[in-house]
């Protein structure tokens, strides 16, 4: 028996696989004994074939082969016109039937016009012709191959007096090449250099050292003619990057700089414009407002690393070895501790904040930091008693139980000491801390309430709370009073005492704040500050600025109060009038 494929096709005539599967199927036994194959492949083509599945599909096959082709039928070749003769046929029923005006409807669409139109333009093969496959392969772009490593250019630059290049060179295998380009340097706007060019000659002359070569374009005047290897690619664009610094920067005193002329001089709170990133440790950058090209600056990681190494803190303990003095160093354990939060941030670097413009808005929270005895308590109630209807303050809680004449909510919240201690784990406060066995603390429900009012809330805190409040819920504006020298804070406290804005004991509030407790939550009796007092005053302002002056959107020396307050009332009318910059979280 001879099989045949079942997927025969016009040439094997109808029925043929179903003929030759019918005979496989009505005598199994003879053709088994007489073929050669093994007895069980034939057992499973022959159950294969004997299958239900296996014969409907051998009948859907011979049928669809006995079916003629389809065949396209042309329709003429201006359907347009036979559309509008339609459109005359149904013009008297458009109205009268449904289907002749469904019709209608159909045959006015723009796609099913634009199916016609395509249909005559091929009927009457109005369509351009594929060009022949010698003009094509003439057509076709050449392929790029990349130039030869030592492929030789010509560059012609111009060269302005007293303008810098903007280029900074790197000896690499004896070539010196292009290390960077600044942008907006000159260098930069000719567009004719790349970085990992390798400079060969200037005006004919070879060059073979960065000295050399310094010299001979120092020598060219108006038009210079290089010899480079170029390194045929392209620095990708870099996104716009705004950033805040924290520190002050003066290259020239920089000994890590690879070119001191290319670097930038920037002060701490300028706002710099980063428009290159690529080297890891000095990025390019142009200060805010100024039409210039961009100077290099220190990466973050290359100034946090120059920034953040201190020796380790050590107790040095005298024994005795032998009879005579040794010392021995032993490192000191030191444990977190919230009532000395302050030394533990003074050791979180801050260099560069990433920031963006706003558009005039008025801030949320107006936070006053300053040093016991400088004052906050003084400006704050004048700002708050200048317009009642624009500042408010917030009402701090304690645990405590009320005094005779005291009421709820009018200088504290009374509640119950447990309640405060689950609030405090959720952190629900602003900050908060014990004195006498008492509770007391600011929550931050109360300064939403203000918020929520239309009013910007003023607090005065402790600095440690800048953290939890430097977020875009409140949006704070800080202003850092500095204290002015001991004796004009003297005459200052005098004052106060004269017109009765002091009512606190100041060696009772650093007691107090030893404890972690807000001197603002507290109602404390007067006594007047000593010798001892103005000179902490002044060590403590000095050391808030240095550690947190990051926080700070405004420092004033409280040198005079009315000073003080003209200022700080003009910088928050400012808020509502000009640009801001902010941290890029409270945008994104």
């Amino acid at each position: 028996m001879s099989v045949v494929a079942i997927s025969g096709g016009p040439s094997h005539g109808n029925n043929v696989n179903r003929v030759v599967s019918d005979q496989f199927i009505k005598s199994p036994n003879t053709d088994i004994n007489h073929v050669t194959a093994q007895h069980k492949d034939l057992v499973f083509l022959q159950s294969l074939l004997d299958s239900p599945a296996m014969k409907n599909l051998i009948k859907a096959h011979d049928k669809l082969d006995a079916e003629e082709p389809l065949k396209p039928v042309l329709g003429g070749e201006n359907s347009t016109e036979l559309i509008q003769q339609i459109f005359t046929d149904l013009a008297p029923h458009k109205y009268s039937n449904t289907k002749a005006s469904e019709l209608s409807t159909i045959l006015r669409k723009p796609h099913v016009k634009a199916i016609i139109e395509a249909h005559d333009t091929i009927a009457q093969k109005k369509f351009d012709k594929l060009p022949s496959p010698k003009i094509a392969s003439r057509m076709a772009p050449p392929v790029y191959t990349a130039p030869p490593p030592d492929a030789i250019r010509m560059v012609g630059i111009r060269k302005v007096e007293g303008e810098p290049l903007g280029i900074t060179i790197a000896t690499e295998d004896g070539d010196l090449s292009i290390a960077r380009i600044l942008q907006g340097g000159m260098i930069d706007r000719q567009g004719l250099l790349h970085v990992g060019d390798i400079i060969k000659e200037v005006n004919g002359i070879e060059v073979r050292t960065p000295e050399e070569l310094q010299l001979h374009m120092k020598k060219a005047v108006g038009s210079i003619t290089l010899k480079i290897i170029p390194s045929y690619t392209d620095s990708l664009p870099t996104a716009q990057v705004f950033m805040k610094v924290h520190f002050s920067y003066d290259p020239s005193k920089d000994t890590l700089i690879p070119c001191k002329e290319a670097g930038l001089f920037f002060h701490k709170g300028d706002i710099l414009e980063i428009v290159n990133q690529e080297d890891p440790n000095w990025w390019q950058a142009r200060k805010v407002g100024e039409d210039k090209a961009a100077g290099l600056i220190p990466s973050l990681n290359l100034e946090e690393s120059r920034k953040a190494f201190c020796k380790p803190e050590l107790d040095f303990t005298k024994t005795v070895v032998f009879g005579s003095l040794a010392t021995s160093k032993r490192k000191k354990k030191v444990y977190y501790n919230h009532h000395h939060t302050s030394d533990m941030d003074r050791h979180e670097l801050l260099l560069y904040e990433e920031v963006a413009r706003m558009p005039p808005f008025q801030r949320k929270t107006l936070v006053l930091i300053g040093a016991q005895g400088v004052g906050r308590r003084t400006i704050k109630s004048r700002l708050i008693n200048s317009d009642p209807t624009r500042y408010g303050t917030t009402i701090p809680h304690t645990s405590r139980a009320m005094r005779p004449g005291e009421e709820d909510g009018r200088k504290y919240f009374f509640t119950d000491r447990a309640i405060m201690e689950r609030d405090m784990a959720a952190d629900e406060y602003l900050e908060s801390g014990e004195l006498d066995g008492n509770i007391y603390g600011t929550k931050l429900d109360t300064m939403r309430q203000v918020v929520r009012a239309g009013k910007m809330c003023v607090i005065d805190c402790n600095s440690v709370a800048l953290k939890k409040l430097s977020t875009p819920e409140f949006m704070p504006f800080v202003v850092f009073l500095q204290a002015p020298d001991i004796n004009r804070l003297r005459n200052m406290h005098e004052q106060a005492v004269r017109e009765g804005h002091i009512q606190k004991n100041l060696a009772y509030e650093r007691e107090l704040q030893n404890r972690s407790v807000t001197m603002s939550t507290l109602d404390t009796e007067f006594m007047d500050m000593t010798e001892e007092d103005f000179d902490r005053t002044v060590n403590e302002s000095y050391r808030l600025q240095k550690n947190y002056d990051c926080f700070f959107d405004l420092t004033i020396v409280n040198d005079d109060f009315e000073k003080t307050f003209v200022v700080l009332h003009d910088a928050i009318q400012r808020l509502a009038t000009e640009p801001q910059w902010v941290p890029v979280n409270w945008v994104y």
